[in-house]
C-alpha cells in the first residue's frame, strides 16, 4: 500500500469515528442519557429530550449523511480517487 493510500484511508476512517461519536452522542446522549436535563427546555411545545428522541437523532442523522458525502468529495478529489 503506497503511503498516500495510507493517509486516505486514516483521514477517512478518523471522518468515520467523528461522525458515529457525533451520532452515538445525539442519539443514545440527548435522547436517554440527558433527557431529563434537556426536559427543562421546550422546542415546539414539547420538552428538548422528548423531541431529540423522537426527531432530533433522526434529524442528525440525515444531516449526518449529507456533511460525509460533501466532506467524502471533498477527500477523494484531493486524493484524485472521485469519479467523475
Amino acid at each position: 500500500m503506497k503511503r498516500d493510500d495510507k493517509r486516505y484511508w486514516k483521514i477517512t476512517l478518523r471522518l468515520l469515528g467523528v461522525i458515529l461519536v457525533i451520532w452515538i452522542f445525539v442519539s443514545l446522549g440527548l435522547s436517554i442519557i440527558f433527557a431529563q436535563e434537556l426536559n427543562i427546555i421546550k422546542l415546539g411545545g414539547y420538552p428538548l429530550g422528548f423531541w431529540f428522541a423522537q426527531q432530533g437523532s433522526i434529524f442528525t442523522f440525515i444531516a449526518l449523511i449529507f456533511v460525509y458525502a460533501w466532506i467524502m468529495n471533498r477527500i477523494d478529489r484531493k486524493f484524485d480517487v472521485h469519479e467523475e
